[in-house]
């Protein structure tokens, strides 16, 4: 598991709310729980299917961690620790962005580079 970089999946008009105010809240879901939901990166794909079944318009935001002050690794019912960040997220702590693709199965595809 990799502690330096977290990700989180966002529709892309959030993103461009984001990026005006410099900061992101979280999503509804986000607010409704208390903290903005994270994934490591080997658990990306399975928040996407879990989640974001066949929604279209997202970006995933990689984030460096060692800025962020209020991260805790969380386990959740499936006995998975994800982290989740218990503040709003300033957005200086996003080091790159990738554009995630919907296949015509409804599944997605995360670039080659991710």
């Amino acid at each position: 598991m990799n502690l330096k970089y977290i990700y989180k999946i966002i529709n892309k008009e959030d993103l461009k709310k984001a990026k005006s105010s410099k900061v992101y809240s979280g999503s509804s879901k986000d607010i409704e729980d208390g903290y903005i939901h994270f994934s490591g990166q080997e658990q990306v794909e399975g928040t996407l299917k879990k989640h974001y079944s066949d929604e279209k318009n997202l970006i995933l935001l990689k984030v460096e961690t060692l800025k962020l002050d209020h991260l805790v690794w969380e386990q959740a019912s499936d006995g998975n620790f994800f982290p989740h960040l218990y503040s709003a997220l300033d957005l200086a702590n996003v080091v790159d962005e990738y554009e995630i693709t919907l296949n015509s199965d409804g599944t997605h595809k995360l670039p080659d580079n991710f």
